[in-house]
């Protein structure tokens, strides 16, 4: 919220009268007709912001004070230009009177002006009347005037046609295509003057011109780019500087929705190759249109680029200069070669010398990956081996350059913009999840929306097993990532200090197995490891450790998004060795209360849902479930996820579900389920724990008595047990239940029960109802009244 001191000026900005107003619009005037504007006239530019901006109604200024503070957008002050523009955008533009560009006075225009005008353009027509004056002013300049006239065309233009790309016709797109031509190819190759103000023939003895040089300090031999430098630069030198920063947005812009896939289509690799080397010559290539023609001298800048990119830079900006603009040609190569089939073959060799440069440096991971999306575009064309590239990005990457948000954030954005492409063209690409799941376990909240898109593509039949053991993994993993960093960092051993004994244990060779396993690049070496609750008492300190808590937050989303994949490519099998999974590793798990609670809270749902879909499932891993659930242990330890195993067991353990369900087996199930319920409702809970759920206690007795509705001969012995709950809990609380509204709702649960189960065929029809009951589709059954119904009232409802 605001201070106590700017909400008294909010206050007063809100209250002022129209008359005061009016008084410090003439004073505001007056100021501004002086020929040095102070410290006064930027305060009341300011304080005239705040009074515009502070009301929600709109105010329209006098004609004489928006006139000067249009002209102030082309002050030399760039703070008086903010502010007009700022104070402008709060007012509604008089008749007539919005700031209007032609060719006399377009070289005003600068950022502030074009935002102004951008934000007050009402129709298309307005943003075409400024794209034509612009382009006229390309077209037919002026020969005298400032030389920085044509400086903020480009900008502004590329701004304009952010907002709008259709503003431009076809005549107008070959004019700025053949502009760009010229400013990157022929642009100076000689130094410009330092202020460029005095003209080209003041002093001419002053100095003679200078050729322009490279990053490494020698005298360029070709023609510039923007990696050229010098003490000054001349107009167009600037321009070509511009016409780089806006070509790869002008390529996407216009020559990709304007080129046709016919042409690449009809071309063949033969005739391909044919067509660049015409075209490799600049004699020919003045021939070409002028958007092939613009193709061609880009290609020709970006590989001037790749070169200058190899000279050792004597600045380290300058070196990080070379790296942003060897990304940009790439992008811009892999641009062309996407409108024009025929370059990939030229600029392969390129491509791979620049990866075969790079790879080894880790400081260029940000330019290598334009580099693969090269490969991934344009790979299968040429014929050419891939593998080298994706064990760098997927493998290299990951492993050690986790801790890079930037890195992380462009490979992620990599990966979903072209995961269609990847799961296609890169099938290696799975075995890598390990490896990539580490930017997940470092930094969680910044890269979770990144990972809710891509797990569905690393879900397989092959790698769903260890993927779901991976994912519970992930804390550990966090702390583990944490324990590498920091054992390269701090001493081995600390005299006098208390050392972290899971760094220890990192650095113990004994323990170094189970770590190397959390760290592994690639899958496919096992799906989990034996010594887990071993593993978890190592990291026991890391459980507070903040990244290691917002790593497990995340897993519970991910496990939802894992097993809705997963349902749609597993086969019966799979599933099955997937709930077994999840009854393993609910026991296995780092100590995190809040997670472990979480996850069991996962696992009860989408076991509902597995067992829904594949009731078989329940029969298949029958001894597995009825060990977890003859475990009182897990009454206590367990209560979401044993309620739902136990209702699972009493809903599809039955001939109707599975025909293999005997009645022996029934049997079993019904004893072990019996001494659970008998040894928790006849003794107090272990030291330490709670009274067991009244949930839990009703789903047990439920599940008794469907059971026992399937095979009449043990219902008797539910019935007895019913009937003692029933004499226990009339002698008032018990030891096992310690809320006496929950008792009384476990009692009547009981009676009720106990009643149903005395016709027993009613029992089976009310506890295990047949599917026509569970899912009716009356709606749909002309045998009924209820749809002629649903049709009158339809006719009625809706006119005709």
């Amino acid at each position: 919220m605001y201070s106590h001191g700017s909400e008294s000026l909010i206050k007063q900005a809100r209250e002022i009268q129209e008359s005061e107003l009016q008084k410090f619009y003439s004073r505001l005037v007056k100021l501004l007709q002086g020929k040095e504007l102070g410290h006064d006239a930027v305060d009341s530019l300011q304080r005239l912001h705040l009074i515009l901006s502070a009301t929600k109604y709109t105010r329209t200024l006098p004609l004489e004070l928006q006139k000067k503070l249009v002209a102030l957008l082309s002050s030399p002050a760039e703070q008086l230009q903010v502010l007009s523009s700022a104070v402008l955008r709060e007012t509604l533009p008089l008749s007539g009177q919005q700031p209007n560009y032609n060719q006399e006075n377009i070289s005003q225009l600068n950022s502030h002006a074009t935002g102004l005008l951008l934000s007050q353009a009402g129709s298309k027509a307005d943003l075409s009347f400024l794209c034509t004056q612009l382009l006229r002013n390309l077209e037919s300049r002026p020969s005298e005037g400032p030389a920085h006239s044509l400086m903020y065309t480009l900008p502004i233009l590329n701004n304009i046609l952010t907002h709008s790309p259709d503003c431009l016709n076809e005549d107008q797109m070959t004019l700025v295509s053949k502009k760009l031509v010229d400013w990157l190819r022929y642009a100076s190759i000689m130094q410009g003057g330092g202020a460029s103000s005095g003209g080209f023939f003041t002093g001419p003895r002053s100095r003679q011109p200078v050729p322009i040089a490279e990053l490494d300090g020698t005298v360029s031999g070709d023609f510039f780019t923007v990696l050229c430098v010098g003490q000054g630069f001349t107009e167009d030198q600037w321009m070509n500087v511009y016409s780089f920063s806006m070509l790869r947005h002008w390529l996407l812009t216009y020559h990709s929705s304007c080129s046709t896939t016919g042409e690449a289509d009809d071309r063949s690799e033969v005739d391909g190759s044919v067509v660049s080397m015409v075209s490799a010559t600049s004699s020919s290539s003045r021939l070409l249109p002028p958007k092939e023609r613009l193709r061609e001298k880009a290609f020709q800048y970006c590989q001037r680029l790749i070169e200058q990119s190899d000279r050792k830079a004597h600045k380290k900006t300058d070196t990080e200069l070379q790296k942003m603009c060897l990304v940009e040609a790439v992008c811009i190569l892999d641009c062309v070669c996407v409108e024009d089939m025929s370059l990939v073959y030229r600029t392969f060799p390129c491509i791979k010398a620049l990866f075969g440069r790079l790879s080894s440096d880790l400081s260029y991971a940000r330019v290598l990956l334009p580099v693969a999306q090269f490969y991934l575009n344009h790979g299968e064309m040429a014929a050419v081996d891939c593998e080298s590239v994706w064990k760098v990005v997927f493998g290299r990457f990951p492993a050690e350059l986790f801790n890079d948000p930037f890195l992380a954030h462009e490979l992620l954005r990599f990966l979903r913009l072209n995961q269609e492409s990847i799961e296609l063209r890169v099938p290696q690409y799975l075995r890598y999840f390990p490896n990539l799941l580490k930017f997940l376990a470092w930094d969680s909240p910044a890269v979770v929306d990144d990972f809710v898109d891509l797990l569905p593509s690393m879900v397989t039949a092959g790698t769903a097993v260890e993927l779901l053991h991976t994912l519970l993994d992930l804390p550990c993993l966090s702390a583990t990532l944490v324990l590498q960093l920091r054992s390269t960092c701090l001493p081995i051993s600390e005299p006098g200090g208390r050392g972290l004994m899971s760094l220890d244990a990192f650095r113990n060779s004994s323990f170094r197995g189970l770590f190397l396993f959390l760290l592994r690049g690639e899958a496919g070496s096992g799906d989990t490891i034996d010594r887990l609750s071993t593993l978890h008492e190592l990291l026991s300190e890391a459980v507070d450790w903040p990244r290691v808590i917002h790593c497990a937050r995340t897993v519970p989303v991910l496990l939802h998004v894992f097993f809705n994949t997963v349902i749609t490519v597993a086969d019966e099998k799979l599933l099955a060795h997937l709930i077994l999974v999840m009854l393993e590793r609910s026991s296995l798990l780092i100590n995190i209360p809040a997670y472990i609670k979480e996850i069991h809270r996962v696992f009860s749902c989408h076991l509902l849902r597995l067992c829904k879909l594949h009731p078989s499932l329940v029969m298949n891993q029958s001894h597995e479930m009825l060990e977890f659930a003859g475990s009182t242990a897990n009454v206590y330890s367990k209560e979401e996820l044993y309620t739902h195993v136990v209702w699972v067991l009493g809903e599809y353990l039955s001939v109707s579900c599975d025909s293999r369900c005997s009645v022996s087996l029934i049997t079993s199930c019904f004893e072990a389920l019996e001494a659970v319920l008998f040894e928790i409702t006849s003794s107090a809970p272990p030291p330490g724990s709670v009274c067991p759920a009244p949930k839990v206690i009703n789903t047990l007795m439920s599940a008794l008595a469907k059971l026992a509705s399937r095979s009449h001969d043990l219902i008797p012995r539910v019935s007895l047990f019913l009937s003692k709950l029933r004499t226990v809990t009339r002698g008032g609380s018990v030891a096992w239940c310690s809320d006496e509204e929950d008792l009384i709702a476990i009692v009547t649960r009981g009676e009720e029960l106990w009643s149903l189960l005395k016709a027993p065929g009613v029992a089976q029809s009310v506890l295990t109802p047949p599917p026509h009951v569970i899912t009716p589709q009356w709606h749909r059954d002309t045998n009924v009244a209820l749809p002629l119904q649903l049709r009158a009232l339809t006719s009625l409802t809706h006119s005709q």
